[in-house]
């Protein structure tokens, strides 16, 4: 399991002061493109070199409790099922050991020109297996 360090800033508060629903998945987001950075992944290079890259399909989300403002969040993302054009993730954010909101991710692998689902290069597929 991956784990990333999420501050929670003013600007991802609502007027209530916790943080505002849709936010966690940018959490999420930036989990997911450190983690695959931490594999060597780096998506920039990935769509130059490939011509390919990663979209979100899918986001089944649950929040359990809410954050606030200066709260320190620990974002993770924990491959779940990887296949030839699509990965599943499971992805949580958690303040200290409380839960505070989980997702099931799906990311499928386009052609960047025409946003048509292809096939991951081999490189991908073995960085993503290590």
């Amino acid at each position: 399991m991956f784990e990333w360090p999420v501050r929670v800033y003013w600007e991802d508060t609502d007027a209530g002061g916790i943080v505002y629903y849709a936010n966690y998945l940018k959490f999420f987001e930036r989990s997911r493109t450190e983690w695959l950075r931490h594999l060597g992944l780096n998506q920039q290079h990935l769509r130059e070199e490939t011509g390919g890259m990663f979209v979100v399909t899918h986001a089944a989300v649950d929040y359990a409790r809410p954050a606030r403002l200066d709260d320190e969040l620990v974002v993770s993302t924990q491959l779940q099922q990887l296949g030839r054009a699509s990965l599943h993730l499971q992805q949580a954010a958690t303040l200290g050991q409380l839960p505070l909101c989980k997702a099931l991710v799906v990311v499928g692998w386009v052609d960047a020109q025409s946003m048509r689902p292809a096939r991951m290069p081999l490189q991908v597929l073995e960085a993503l297996k290590a």
